[in-house]
């Protein structure tokens, strides 16, 4: 179509505007908004349990099938499994980043199920868990008793009854798991009346079985002719201690009746004994809210908080719910400032642009582009599937700078029209479009398609640039079309000429500022052409000083320290504290409380829960216990002193002294799905069949090694292999010589020590276990053995007989990575140090410590950043190669291309020069913003080449078409450069909330910008000079009869020169 068709039918280019912008309106109303896109890879969790088993029993028992059969689903990365001397058993299995969870959810089980046939009895009837879900926390909040009025066992069951049913209906909530224990019908046995009355605890299973169940008895007069029929219901499960004590054990002839509440004693206790919390100081039970993969954080935690709120009101008096974490308010926080930024650079923009056009009138336009543009790119997110998240408002704020880009280029075309004297808009429009309609089509489409091989990539680097990328380039598109349609439109309406209808110059504000303006940019034009004939005079420094660029990048570039995503500040610590082995969870809970008395102290804490038998890294057990803290908002807490990282810092060394106890504060993970916390993680393997021992040996002097590198900041674990144990030892022969079996004396053992699993009870609408256990007075110690009888033909004799405890010590958990016995390895960089500089010392480190038949693998965002870390060099060389494919068909050469390719380099020595100069990242929001910064440099290099490519044709001397193209588009260039610049520089300076990402991203893109800048306008002339000559070796020019008027009047202005120049 005729562009004038535009500028004849105004009305209509405003209906396509408008259009655009309200498809954008409604887009933006019904996106949702989430921190990052679903980045995450889909994980599955596989749970079980064997009550009373040890960790190694465990492995060899139930994990071994399990691995076994899991290993090799489709799309699966990794898994690893941990068994614990609680009896607990967990395997996750990672999946690759874009398979679809429900699918990878139903192989994991149908995989499971292979294995269900070898699994220990004791496994199957508690039955194995398969369940999709992250392993990141969205929301971690407390049911506590402020007046410690109630204790754990009630709000734990209270919380399990009334609000985790409803939770686990929220759509996208994975898991709800609450650090206290559920009801269960407990049954202390006591052993030394058992033996009285020759029992075992199989006789009580078996009682049980007979007497606690549910039955069909049917019903009487069906199918007869009585008038009535009558369901026949038996009584069913017991329900109270009282019944459970009611049952009969044994009825002798003489009317004896031996009752279950005669050998045991009978209470409604909990199922395991294994937590103690407490929530700012009083009785409190916490519960962590875990995501499926693909929900989106922001709506389910806005669905959590609203079921929350209804359910306080029916709290009982005495009990409350505090939040202790949520991802929504780093969220919510980030993109206020990302707001406030996109406001702030707007503001800047149009500055700038009024400061080049000194016209209100003309300001209006490029402003009107840029809300056109931004609003109009919420429609495409919409029908993409995206969501606003950091990454999405991230290119729009980066956009800015290049959506006023076209609208500039119009109406700086206008304006030179005006400048020569037209005097109606309408012809200058007209006339200004004829001569850019083509430059801008293909600066935009070169543009875009610098993110076509970014979309492209996998993994989570690949879904960052692909939202990034493509949000921006729709952006740009949607520039570059109403460049050409309603920016000439309103040209033609709105803008005026310079001078009145008698052709005398108007005597305002506007034109006393023009005309200073003309006065000193014209000065700076001299210069400038005197610049670039220096450099086209001196062939050899252009040339040379293209050689230092590159070689300068390629040293930063290797010598700039890399990351994934920058540390942030999200307002919440978690604390992993482990005692020292073999401690029981009494001991444990008094180090917990003078860690809680200490830091309670700590000013800029909110809130914070304590959980004592369950560590963050570790997970359950009795000697491990963690807190999660909550600091106070970011305006609250403005000193560096406030900070996250100075307030970790300060509570490891406010706990250093602490006797017995390793105290770690880490933060929480950047992207949710990656683990607990945001420094490295790593498994050391042993890829024999080696001791735990020496395994637990190598690892501790691979961490010392670690510790010695100045990269390394703190490298750690929590495994131990020194929790004190007994090895039992049954002797067959006396066993066989008695009569018995070695597996009724483990049968014994496992009811009276372990706790048995035997029944069912029905209360609250749920069901609960019944659990068969001896007293704890009377499995105190080793000598509670001779108290502890097994039945020999007829009569009762001490296990103590036939068992020997031998003691020794060894974990207190078994963990695989990968099938393959590992201990996690954890820490974070050091000081001044990047993540990549501490994975590169790792590799180092265990190339040198690690012997031959150990390893390691990385896991969570570890193993992402060392997978991607080689990606950004092919990402900037695939753009660079689609670039100069397009110049190539666009200018049919390929030598002329080059003038446009070889100033990009100097476009990213100024990002990697600025990031080197303030410390930061080469991380990927640095990355993202190089790839804009390949396609904007690039943009604006083609309308340099593309006039002097004209001029060229118009019989210009090489020379004469350089300068003068040079010359022409030196406004429209510093308008594009300084634009950027100013546009960014809110996230550049940005302080509080994001402030790391959004300084490493501002910061890049404005030093690329003002070092590619100048190489363009020094460089690029000089470049097109040596490649147009040398393609004119290969195919003669031919010069065009019919030339713009504009380069026509230029080439009568330099036919006096003309000689002077040549030589």
């Amino acid at each position: 179509m005729n562009l004038k068709h535009f500028i004849d039918r105004p009305v209509l280019a405003t209906v396509i505007s408008v259009a655009i912008m309200l498809g954008g309106i409604i887009g933006l109303v019904s996106l949702p908004v989430e921190q990052y896109p679903d980045i995450a890879p889909p994980t599955v969790m596989v749970r079980t349990s064997y009550p009373g088993a040890s960790a190694e029993t465990i492995q060899k028992s139930v994990v071994a099938p399990l691995e076994e059969q899991i290993n090799g689903v489709e799309d699966m990365t990794y898994m690893t499994s941990t068994s614990t001397n609680s009896g607990s058993v967990s395997i996750n299995v990672y999946f690759k980043q874009g398979t679809d969870p429900d699918m990878a959810a139903v192989n994991v089980q149908n995989r499971v199920s292979r294995a269900t046939g070898v699994l220990p009895a004791e496994v199957t009837r508690v039955g194995v868990q398969t369940f999709k879900r992250q392993t990141s926390m969205l929301k971690v909040f407390s049911l506590y008793s402020p007046d410690d009025s109630y204790d754990e066992n009630f709000m734990s069951n209270y919380m399990k009854i009334n609000l985790q049913p409803k939770i686990l209906r929220i759509q996208g909530v994975g898991e709800l798991v609450v650090l206290g224990s559920d009801y269960s019908m407990r049954i202390w046995l006591k052993p030394d009346v058992m033996a009285q009355y020759g029992l075992v605890p199989s006789d009580i299973t078996g009682v049980l079985s007979e007497q606690n169940i549910e039955s069909a008895t049917g019903s009487l007069g069906e199918n007869t002719d009585n008038t009535f029929q009558y369901t026949l219901r038996y009584k069913g499960r017991l329900n109270t201690p009282e019944q459970f004590g009611d049952i009969v054990i044994r009825a002798l002839p003489d009317g004896e009746v031996l009752h279950l509440r005669d050998v045991a004693r009978i209470e409604l206790g909990n199922e395991s004994y294994s937590y103690h919390g407490e929530t700012n100081g009083h009785t409190g039970i916490s519960a962590l809210v875990f995501q499926t993969a693909g929900s989106n954080a922001t709506e389910v935690i806005k669905n959590l908080d609203k079921l929350l709120e209804e359910e306080r009101a029916k709290l009982p008096k005495g009990i409350d719910i505090v939040e202790v974490m949520n991802v929504n308010e780093f969220l919510f926080a980030s993109i206020h400032e990302v707001i406030k930024t996109l406001i702030e650079a707007i503001i800047l923009v149009i500055l700038v642009v009024y400061l080049f056009l000194q016209d209100l009138r003309s300001t209006l336009i490029p402003l009107i582009s840029i809300i056109v543009s931004l609003v109009g790119t919420f429609a495409f997110l919409s029908f993409a599937g995206f969501s606003i998240n950091l990454l999405t408002l991230f290119a729009l704020v980066l956009a800015i700078g290049t959506v006023v880009d076209d609208a500039i280029i119009v109406v700086e075309a206008v304006q030179a029209r005006f400048d020569v004297g037209y005097k109606s808009s309408y012809m200058a429009t007209v006339d200004a479009m004829g001569g850019i309609t083509s430059a801008i089509i293909t600066s935009t489409l070169v543009f875009m398609a610098v993110f076509i091989p970014v979309s492209m990539m996998g993994g989570t680097s690949g879904v960052f640039y692909t939202q990034f990328g493509i949000t921006m380039a729709v952006a740009v598109g949607i520039s570059a079309v109403n460049a050409l349609t309603l920016s000439p439109a309103l040209c033609a309406i709105i803008m005026k000429p310079y001078v009145d209808e008698n052709g005398n110059e108007k005597d305002n504000f506007s034109a006393r500022f023009r005309k200073a303006y003309n006065t000193a940019f014209g000065a700076i034009v001299d210069k400038y052409q005197r610049g670039v004939l220096f450099f086209i005079k001196r062939r050899w420094m252009m040339w040379g000083t293209l050689i230092a660029a590159m070689a300068a990048l390629v040293l930063l570039m290797n010598s700039t320290k890399t990351g994934l995503i920058p540390t942030e500040d999200q307002g919440t610590i978690m604390v992993n504290v482990t005692t020292a082995p073999g401690s029981s969870l009494e001991q444990t809970e008094k180090i917990m409380e003078e860690i809680d008395r200490r830091i309670s102290t700590i000013p800029q804490i909110r809130a914070y829960t304590k959980v004592s038998g369950y560590g963050l890294i570790a997970g359950q057990g009795p000697s491990y216990g963690m807190f999660i803290i909550k600091l106070k908002e970011w305006a609250q807490r403005p000193g560096e002193e406030d900070k996250v990282t100075h307030i970790s810092n300060l509570i490891m060394g406010m706990t250093a002294d602490i006797k017995d106890a390793q105290v770690f504060a880490i933060v929480p993970p950047m992207i949710s799905g990656y683990g607990t916390s945001n420094g490295f993680e790593m498994h050391v393997q042993d890829f024999g069949d080696g001791d735990i021992n020496s395994l637990y040996d190598i690892t501790m002097q691979f961490i010392g090694a670690l510790n010695q590198r100045p990269e390394i900041g703190m490298a750690y674990t929590t495994y131990n292999v020194n929790f004190p144990q007994y090895v039992v030892d049954i002797d067959a022969a006396k066993c066989k010589r008695a009569g018995l079996s070695p597996t009724e004396v483990l049968s014994v053992l496992s009811g009276y020590y372990g706790g048995q699993y035997v029944s069912n009870i029905n209360r609250f609408s749920k069901v609960y276990r019944v659990m068969i256990q001896a007293d704890p007075k009377d499995r105190a110690d080793i000598e509670s053995l001779d108290n502890v009888f097994v039945r020999v033909a007829g009569e009762m004799a001490p296990v103590s007989q036939f068992v020997t405890l031998t003691k020794v010590y060894g974990p207190e958990t078994l963990s695989r990575f990968n099938m393959y016995t590992s201990i996690a390895v954890n820490g974070s960089a050091a000081e001044g140090y990047s993540s990549g500089d501490a994975i590169r010392a790792i590799k180092e480190v265990a190339a040198e410590v690690l012997p031959r038949g150990y390893g390691y693998e990385f896991s969570a965002l570890t193993r992402e950043e060392n997978e991607s870390s080689n990606n950004s060099y092919i990402v900037y060389g695939i753009c660079l190669l689609l670039i100069y494919l397009i110049l190539s068909a666009l200018y049919e050469s390929y030598l002329i291309p080059f003038a446009v390719i070889l100033s990009v380099p100097c476009g990213l020595l100024g990002s990697f020069l600025f990031a080197k100069m303030l410390g930061l990242e080469n991380n990927i929001y640095l990355q993202t913003g190089l790839i804009m910064l390949i396609g904007l440099l690039s943009k604006t290099a083609i309308l340099l080449t593309e006039y002097a490519t004209e001029r060229r044709q118009a019989g210009m001397s090489l020379t004469q078409a350089a300068v003068s193209a040079a010359k022409v588009r030196l406004r429209p260039i510093l308008m594009t450069a300084l634009t950027m610049i100013f546009g960014l520089l809110p996230l550049m300076f940005s302080t509080g909330v994001g402030a790391n990402g959004n300084s490493s991203l501002g910061s890049g893109a404005v030093g690329g910008m003002i070092i590619g800048t100048l190489a363009l306008l020094f460089l690029v002339p000089s470049l097109f000079i040596a490649f147009e000559w040398l393609q004119e070796k290969f195919k003669p020019i031919q010069i065009t009869n019919t030339p713009d008027w504009a380069i026509q009047a230029e080439l009568e202005d330099k036919t006096d020169e003309s000689g002077k120049e040549e030589k």
